[in-house]
């Protein structure tokens, strides 16, 4: 059955434009007569509503009646003609900026695109605000820019009107077909400035290159994929764009360049990048970017993740501006360039999974640096010395690599909140500099097979709320362990040393008889004190038996004893009267 929606009664129709036109449920006075003219022209299309009122906000009677005049002139019941008198009364970079949402950015979040839309020259942080006033655009919670489904359809109508007959005569291009016949007929020129090709999933695509040397005033190139949530993996990486004939040529206008699997070794030698805000080629060819110096100013982001072919990063001199290097993913890597280690706009460097690469540069002052990620870099045995100011720093990830130490400078990470050394298989000490690290919330050391000990000192970071030992060497925990007053969150996994049956090793707590026959009742003795414990994760520590004292941790939401011997739960577990998780898989004795 079909329903055909009515539109909204008079009152609310009135309250609704009213709210738009002169932010209040009613119009002033002088003004309620062009309302309802405006109210009937709409129909009580609450979009036209919105639109509408939001056009008219602070504007004065005559100014209301010329555009009432124009309706009446140019009758049509068509809501896109509606529409398209708030996007007429837009300036006309607002205008570009309001076309290039509808075409390209609808979904992204403001806060990623913001520094593209800086180099269009659209002064973002005041045009965006504009046409959310006029209701042509809305900024969601996570801060993504949205419009409606029929204010996207009318700029693109308008961008489609530029030439109905052949769409390279158009500013933008990003209806497949559209590109598909623009790219592999040649027929682009120099009003195109921006282009997004989505190649559907499991299509090969074989581009003609030279299209792009007619396209002179190409600003924004997207060429990638469109994804489904059944692809695996590997076809996630997989390139589906195919140059026969090479790449000869990119827009020297260009500020935006985002090829999912470019599938060259290298970026044409003839392109200047200077205008290039962001370049994302993930899943590409790329082996080298540029040899060299190159000046790029208005250089913000580099993204080649995956791109495994990279062997080396060049001068990064020439873009001290640079905020996000993410090179996540490129299994050839081995050499960063020293000019790295003096980008003081970055604030991201991501080189998790980089498995070839053995060294960084020996010193490192990147002040702006927030998340540092290393993660996965097998081979990287030193952490570079901190010179200066890192005081920004928020997250440093070294899981998985072969360092053995940290340096004393770590001390000057002072706003550190997360640090993962998880499974650094050749770490044997922390710094006595770790008393520093007074923001630390998460420190995981489970996996650090080496690690024997904990300094006395970490009762000093008070606010420590994450604490991973499992598959540690430590069998004597700090008696400063129970200043850990925000301590949420603690994992022994794997510590089969917390069974009196297990070995010959015995927990050792310096307040406590170390010839106590249960450590683990005296590990669950020395955390009862921490009043925010929440998670406790005791799985595969070979236990067998379940001991009373653990029905002290009255705070205790989630408790996992998964893989373990015990044959019983004790009684007592059901004074965990918080416990909303209790995980028993593999407990095969019970």
């Amino acid at each position: 059955m079909i329903y055909t929606i009515k539109g909204l009664n008079k009152d609310d129709a009135l309250q609704l434009f009213s709210w738009r036109a002169f932010k209040k449920p009613r119009p002033e006075e002088n003004f309620m007569d062009l309302s309802k003219k405006f109210m009937r022209y709409a129909k009580g299309l609450p979009l036209a509503l919105k639109v509408l009122g939001s056009s008219l906000f602070d504007k004065k009677i005559n100014e209301w009646e010329n555009v009432l005049q124009k309706l009446k002139a140019e009758p049509n019941e068509n809501i896109l003609d509606i529409l398209q008198i708030s996007y007429n009364g837009l300036t006309d970079m607002q205008q570009k900026l309001f076309l290039d949402i509808a075409c390209f950015f609808k979904g992204e979040s403001n806060d990623c695109i913001r520094d593209i839309l800086k180099g269009f020259g659209y002064y973002p942080d005041y045009n965006i605000g504009v046409l959310m006033e006029k209701s042509l655009i809305t900024v969601d919670d996570d801060r993504n820019l949205w419009m409606h489904d029929l204010l996207q359809k009318m700029g693109q109508e308008i961008v489609l009107r530029e030439s109905p007959e052949e769409p390279g005569g158009c500013s933008r291009l990003w209806l497949y077909e559209d590109v598909h016949h623009v790219l592999n007929n040649n027929t682009g020129t120099e009003v195109v400035e921006g282009i997004a090709l989505i190649i559907p999933v499991h299509k090969e695509e074989q581009l003609n290159a030279e299209a792009f040397s007619k396209m002179k005033n190409l600003r924004f190139l997207k060429i990638g994929k469109a994804f489904s949530d059944v692809q695996p993996p590997e076809d996630l990486i997989r390139c589906n764009v195919q140059l026969p004939h090479g790449l000869n040529y990119l827009s020297n206008e260009l500020h935006a360049i985002n090829w999912h699997g470019y599938p060259l070794n290298y970026i044409p030698t003839s392109f200047q990048p200077n205008k290039l805000v962001e370049l994302r080629m993930v899943c590409s060819g790329i082996r080298q970017l540029w040899k060299g110096i190159l000046i790029l100013d208005e250089l913000k982001l580099i993204d080649l993740s995956e791109s495994q072919n990279l062997i080396e990063t060049p001068d990064l001199s020439g873009a001290p501006n640079l905020k996000h290097l993410i090179l996540r993913g490129c299994t050839r890597l081995s050499y960063i360039h020293a000019s790295l280690g003096n980008l003081k706009q970055l604030i991201r460097l991501d080189l998790n999974g980089c498995k070839c690469l053995k060294r960084l540069p020996n010193k490192i002052g990147l002040d702006a640096l927030e998340i540092f990620d290393l993660g996965g870099c097998s081979r990287l045995k030193n952490f570079p010395e901190i010179v200066g100011n890192m005081s920004r720093l928020l997250k440093l990830y070294l899981n998985d690599t072969s360092i053995k130490d940290l340096p004393i400078s770590v001390e000057h990470l002072t706003s550190l909140v997360r640090l993962n050394l998880r499974d650094c298989k050749n770490l044997s000490i922390l710094p006595i500099a770790f008393c520093r690290l007074t923001s630390l919330k998460s420190l995981i050391l489970s996996g650090c097979s080496k690690l024997d000990e904990l300094l006395e000192i970490l009762g000093n970071v008070e606010g420590l709320e994450e604490l991973g030992l499992g598959g540690t060497a430590i069998t004597r925990l700090p008696s400063s362990i129970g200043h850990l007053k925000n301590l949420r969150a603690v994992s022994f996994k794997g510590c089969e040393w917390l069974s009196p049956k297990s070995s010959n090793k015995v927990l050792s707590f310096p307040l406590m008889p170390r010839r106590s026959p249960n450590p683990m009742r005296m590990l669950v003795h020395s955390l009862s004190g921490l009043c925010s414990l929440t998670k406790l994760d005791l799985s595969y520590c070979n236990l067998q038996t379940i001991p009373d004292v653990l029905s002290n941790l009255s705070s205790l939401l989630k408790l996992s004893l998964i893989g373990n011997n015990f044959d019983y739960l004790p009684k007592s577990i059901t004074q965990l009267s918080s416990l909303e998780e209790l995980y028993l898989c593999g407990c095969t004795s019970l």
